[in-house]
């Protein structure tokens, strides 16, 4: 492993393409700024392993498996549709939210600022 040491404002190159900035030092978080081309996905490791481990979750699935989890959402949409319908106009029951199985994260403590990358959430096809 190479160990850099960088104060607030400097730059690590990766190749031609990705620069990573330190942009923000406090106590002991480090907030770094991420610079690379679309095409290299850009995650934090927790998120990534979460990826992985879905894909080889979901690599593992039977036929079988597909098609339940397929019924499942089909009734458990069907009964939303119940609620809402049930509350029409009301607006004292919100949709239930679509979740998955995957596990929780622990949020950034600081705000993030917008970028022109997309989130973690935005990307379609995760690492193999």
């Amino acid at each position: 492993m190479l160990v850099l040491s960088r104060q607030r404002d400097e730059t690590i190159m990766i190749g031609d393409d990705v620069e990573i900035t330190v942009v923000d030092i406090r106590g002991d978080k480090v907030r770094l700024g991420i610079t690379a081309p679309r095409r290299i996905k850009v995650h934090r490791k927790e998120v990534y392993d979460a990826i992985k481990r879905e894909n080889e979750q979901a690599a593992t699935l039977s036929p079988r498996d597909v098609s339940e989890a397929i019924e499942q959402d089909a009734v458990n949409h069907r009964s939303e549709e119940k609620e809402v319908s049930s509350d029409s106009g009301t607006g004292t029951t919100p949709p239930r939210s679509q979740g998955t199985d995957a596990p929780a994260l622990p949020e950034d403590s600081v705000d993030a600022k917008p970028c022109d990358r997309p989130s973690d959430s935005d990307v379609p096809d995760a690492p193999k």
